[in-house]
Order: C-alpha cells, then sequence, then structure tokens
C-alpha cells in the first residue's frame, strides 16, 4: 500500500468509501482519490487494495484508473499525435484524457497521426502531466547483466551517422549500426531485438537477428511470403546483387543464401540458374 499517492505511477489503495461517482481509495497518509464508476468492479470490496494509475482530470483532480498507460512518470515512449492547439499537441497514452505536449517542449511541430518519442513529467507550475521532446537522455550504465543474443525490447530513438540510437528495455542506451540492419526502421519503432556486444562504457550494441543462428523459421517463412506475393516465381539467386536481396528479403545475403540452402534441402523451393520458385 503506497504511503503517499503518487502522481502518474501505478499506486497500491485501499478502498476506502463510496459515493455517488464512484469509490474513494486511500493511501496510508490518509489521502484520497476517486475511482469513477466506469472502472468499477464487482469484486472491488470495502478494505481491499487495488493497483491504480494517477493522472488528472479536466479540473487538475486527482483522479484514478485501473487501465495501463502506455507510458508513466519519466518513462520515454514513441506515443501518436492526436490534436493540435494553438499551444502545443495532444498524445495519446492509452486513458480517456490525452496529454498534452506544449510548443516549448516540441523541436519542430507536430502532425495529427505522426508518433514522437517522448519523455513524462510532471509540469512544475502546474502540476499536471505532460509530455516533452526536449529532455536530457539518462541512461542506466549497469549493463552488466545482459549477456550475448539476449532478446531485449527497443525504441528506435534517434538516426545518426553510424546508426540508430535505441532504448533498450526502457532504460538502457543502445545502437543498431547501418551495416548490420536489412530492414527499414523508422524513428518511434518498437521491436525485439537481441544484444551483441555488452560495452565496457556502458552501453549496449544491438541486432536485429540472433547472432550465430542459422536458417531461423522467421527467414525461411519470409522468403515463402514473399514468394508467394510474386505469383510464387522471382528472378533472384544467392548471387543476386545484394542490395536487390536485402531490398525484396530485408536480410543480408549471407542469411539469404544460408535459408535458401535449407528450403531447397527441404524441396520447399526450386532453384534454377537465375531463379527461385515454390515448390507446391
Amino acid at each position: 500500500m503506497n504511503k503517499q499517492i503518487k502522481l502518474g505511477q501505478i499506486n497500491t489503495l485501499k478502498i476506502n468509501r463510496a459515493s455517488e461517482p464512484g469509490l474513494y481509495l486511500i493511501s496510508e497518509d490518509e489521502t484520497e482519490v476517486l475511482l469513477p464508476n466506469v472502472y468499477i468492479k464487482e469484486q472491488m470490496q470495502f478494505g481491499k487494495l487495488i493497483d491504480v494509475f494517477i493522472y488528472t482530470d479536466s479540473e487538475d483532480r486527482l483522479v484514478a484508473t485501473t487501465l495501463t498507460p502506455k507510458i508513466k512518470l519519466n518513462e520515454i515512449a514513441p506515443l501518436e499525435v492526436v490534436d493540435i492547439a494553438k499551444f502545443g499537441a495532444f498524445v495519446d497514452i492509452g486513458l480517456p484524457k490525452d496529454i498534452l505536449v506544449p510548443k516549448n517542449k516540441q523541436k519542430s511541430p507536430f502532425k495529427v497521426g505522426e508518433k514522437r518519442v517522448l519523455k513524462l513529467i510532471e509540469d512544475e507550475k502546474t502540476h499536471r502531466l505532460i509530455a516533452t521532446e526536449k529532455f536530457k537522455e539518462e541512461y542506466d550504465k549497469n549493463v552488466n547483466s545482459f549477456k550475448k543474443n539476449d532478446e531485449v525490447e527497443i525504441i528506435v530513438y534517434k538516426k545518426t551517422p553510424l546508426g540508430f540510437k535505441v532504448y533498450v528495455n526502457k532504460k538502457f542506451e543502445g545502437m543498431i549500426y547501418h551495416s548490420e540492419i536489412f530492414t527499414k526502421l523508422n524513428i518511434g519503432d518498437i521491436k525485439k531485438a537481441y544484444v551483441k556486444t555488452v560495452r565496457t562504457d556502458g552501453k549496449l550494441d544491438i541486432i536485429l537477428q540472433k547472432i550465430g543462428v542459422k536458417n531461423s523459421d522467421e527467414d525461411l517463412h519470409k522468403i515463402v511470403e514473399v514468394l508467394k506475393q510474386n505469383n510464387n516465381y522471382l528472378e533472384v539467386t544467392s548471387k543476386s546483387d545484394s542490395a536487390l536481396i536485402t531490398k525484396l528479403f530485408e536480410m543480408s545475403k549471407k542469411r539469404f543464401k544460408s535459408a535458401l540452402n535449407t528450403l531447397v534441402t527441404e524441396n520447399r523451393v526450386v532453384l534454377d540458374s537465375n531463379a527461385i520458385k515454390l515448390n507446391h
């Protein structure tokens, strides 16, 4: 149970009393917050503890919800722009109330429908939750628990001359190098990836394909699907240009050759001198 109610976070609070608009929850310091009727379920009984997210309503009063937001206080996430106003833009965090990104917290003008990588913060003056695109990049440097080929979740954050900077598991700094990217990446993409190198400077080198894993089911499936999309036939082989292979199959020529050999061996694909054909 929370000692105090904390804005922008998941709180464990006790069901204290009922009212017309909903249930009032209480923390150890006896501060109350309303859980509106729309979130109330039969199993919610007086005295029981429940987990809720705390934000502010349209009148800046604290309010609780059992919904899980896309982002919590001080976290970073790609969020969709849903509305534009003179004083800023609003983004969807998965709650009934959208979150404001003030104009002075934007790096460039926002457009409805696009995604921006933002940080959720508490406004010092209004004590509301707002989002900002202008934040100091803060990372956990303790990466010693990671090892090669560990699966991680990444948020693609920034394009650089070397590659793409990514947030790893929402708290660590990582980099995917251009030379190891065989698919299109966009700022704000959330993807499954793998640790390539744990660096001594507290950063991680990341790769989208497990190292040393040959003929993965993913690669085999990709080749078959691309063939199906092209009437089961393509004028391409493992001797074709690397750029063409990457464009068609989103993998390196080495991976393509290995996967193609497996498909031919399994008699799933027929290989001619200058083309491949799906075997029925």
